[in-house]
């Protein structure tokens, strides 16, 4: 029921579909009820011998009529059921596919490093999917079945007490039957559940790193894996199957023992006089009309556990409360001049393992800083703390005077561009790609930003210019011109502070040459934190900061570091080296 009430707010929009699929579920539950008693009362008239022939071929007609509005009147509201029932259905998983997205996108970076892509896209994309058959199907016939039982039980009462209570003599072994099986069916359909997440998760990896793969040969391996998980899930779902297919039949015979119970008692009784013959027929019909519902609702277990498991497995994720979130008076401050201020920040990506400590500095509108250190000495994190990507444990970072904390997200990130080091590209055109970053851009704008990014020659060389498609990632480019993408990107955006993490450390010397003028330029009038190994890049930074153990242990330029005989200086001397 905590699963199903989650449904709710889904459902809320679509109450009008719903108050349609009961009315015609309401519908469709008279007249199956209908149609037996009508029969009875066909035997009934046949076997009266006090009226004449013509009497009674008048009233079995009457009744033919009857009987096909009945069933014509039941085609239509199972037609109707149905179909509202999947129309309403498809548009909550739409509108639930599309929250979880929404919420996916309101999770920090600290969620998806314990996470896989591909388990996450099985959550959107496939547990979603399972939820449609529980609202089109075992909502809507949950309620007909129910209401079918209640409605025969009472005209089997009021037909005779006695019999209809000796029906029910099996109803207690249905139970006992339905939960020793179901439990067993749910658990094997929640384990196959997972597994199939974790499968999917896995096959999603391996073909993202296809290259790592085949370069070192471990197809075999990976192979051996997916096998492995495939087995699994396999026997999973098989035991789960093995559980219904044991419950079902059984459900079946068991409520074959109430028809047994009719023929022996009500078959006596109508001999003997007490029941009449068309009762005895009524009870028949009724009673596997009874049984019928009670049969589906266990071969429904797989529907429903699929479904509830698939609703848990959306709401684990959805009930996450997001690490980075505005705070409730946040601001928007418009566009900043630029001012960045870390005042005894300390952070750490997991307990007892501090990744900055007490981390101190400012740089002024404009000015350029640089931090340099051994790879895990704590640059990109101070890069990820500047747009909040996460949120440091001690101390403060402001902007123009401003905790971070106290900027509206989208506010504070309108005010900053990045260009990294593992460059992203959509798949999509170089013009898309380029104006992701400012999606009202003209092509003129476009053409601009690449020229500053010393990228237009090389699109305007291609088959179809800035309309080329660069495939997934832009696997069709090399390292160099997706930075230079990248930095189009960053300088079609124009915000005032622009964070460089390693833009230039996986590239030959000549392109890299053309991107540190790409970058130059971009840096421009632009407050500046850039993060480099190669520190010819950063010789003219208004200050460097030099980073240790997720310590500032010197700050200076250029000139002023290379004096001392500090880890700048041993850095310098190993760079001029190479």
């Amino acid at each position: 029921m905590k699963s199903l009430r989650k449904l709710l707010p889904f459902l809320k929009p679509y109450r009008w579909h719903m108050l349609t699929v009961i009315l015609a579920t309401l519908g469709v539950t008279v007249t199956n009820l209908i149609h037996p008693w009508l029969i009875r009362t066909l035997i009934q008239i046949v076997s009266d011998q006090t009226s004449t022939q013509e009497a009674v071929l008048q009233t079995v007609t009457g009744l033919a009529a009857v009987l096909l509005t009945v069933f014509v009147l039941r085609s239509f509201s199972t037609f109707l059921k149905s179909y509202i029932a999947h129309v309403m259905a498809w548009s909550v998983v739409s509108d639930m596919r599309v929250a979880l997205y929404g919420h996916l996108q309101r999770l920090s970076p600290r969620f998806y490093a314990d996470r896989q892509t591909g388990e996450l896209l099985a959550r959107v994309i496939k547990d979603t999917t399972d939820i449609e058959p529980l609202i089109a199907h075992y909502i809507p016939d949950l309620i007909v079945n129910i209401l079918v039982i209640i409605g025969i039980a009472a005209i089997l009462f009021s037909l005779d007490p006695v019999l209809a209570a000796l029906t029910l003599i099996p109803i207690p072994l249905l139970v006992m039957d339905g939960l020793f099986f179901g439990h067993r069916m749910n658990n094997g359909f929640r384990s196959a559940a997972r597994g199939l997440g974790t499968l999917s998760a896995v096959i999603q990896d391996n073909l993202t790193g296809i290259k790592e793969i085949q370069i070192f040969t471990q197809e075999n391996r990976e192979h051996s894996r997916v096998d492995e998980l495939s087995q699994t899930n396999t026997r999973d779902r098989l035991y789960a199957l093995k559980m219904m297919g044991i419950m079902h039949p059984s459900i079946e015979l068991i409520g074959a023992i109430g028809m047994v119970i009719v023929v022996l008692f009500g078959g006596r009784a109508a001999v003997m006089g007490q029941l009449p013959i068309e009762d005895v027929v009524a009870f028949i019909l009724y009673l596997g009309l009874f049984y019928q519902p009670v049969t589906q609702l266990a071969q429904m277990q797989e529907q429903l556990t699929v479904g509830l498991t698939a609703i848990e497995r959306v709401n684990e994720v959805m009930d996450l409360e997001p690490d980075v979130k505005d705070m409730p008076r946040s601001v928007d401050p418009g566009r900043v001049t630029g001012r960045i201020t870390f005042d005894n920040v300390s952070f750490d990506y997991q307990p007892d393992a501090a990744t900055l400590r007490n981390v101190s500095l400012a740089v002024e509108p404009g000015q350029t800083l640089a931090l340099v250190g051994p790879t895990g000495a704590g640059k990109s994190t101070i890069a990820s703390l500047i747009p909040r990507f996460y949120d440091p444990q001690l101390g403060s970072i402001m902007i123009d005077g401003v905790d971070v904390r106290d900027i509206q997200l989208s506010a504070l990130r309108r005010n900053i561009s990045m260009v990294l080091q593992d460059v992203f590209l959509f798949n999509g055109s170089v013009r898309d790609n380029i104006r992701y970053s400012n999606l009202s851009a003209s092509n003129e704008e476009v053409i601009a930003a690449a020229k500053a990014a010393n990228i237009h020659e090389f699109v305007a060389s291609l088959p179809e210019g800035y309309d080329t498609q660069i495939g997934e990632r832009g696997v069709r480019l090399s390292g160099g011109q997706k930075q230079r993408i990248a930095i189009a990107r960053a300088v079609l955006k124009d915000a005032p502070i622009l964070i460089l993490d390693e833009a230039t450390s996986a590239v030959d010397t000549q392109t890299e040459i053309e991107i540190q003028e790409a970058l130059n330029r971009l840096m421009k009038g632009r407050t500046s934190i850039v993060i480099a190994h190669r520190l010819s890049t950063i010789r003219n930074a208004d200050q460097i900061a030099v980073l240790e153990d997720g310590c500032i242990v010197e700050q200076g330029r250029h000139h002023e570091l290379v004096q001392h005989e500090g880890l700048y200086n041993r850095l310098h001397e190993a760079s001029m080296a190479l």
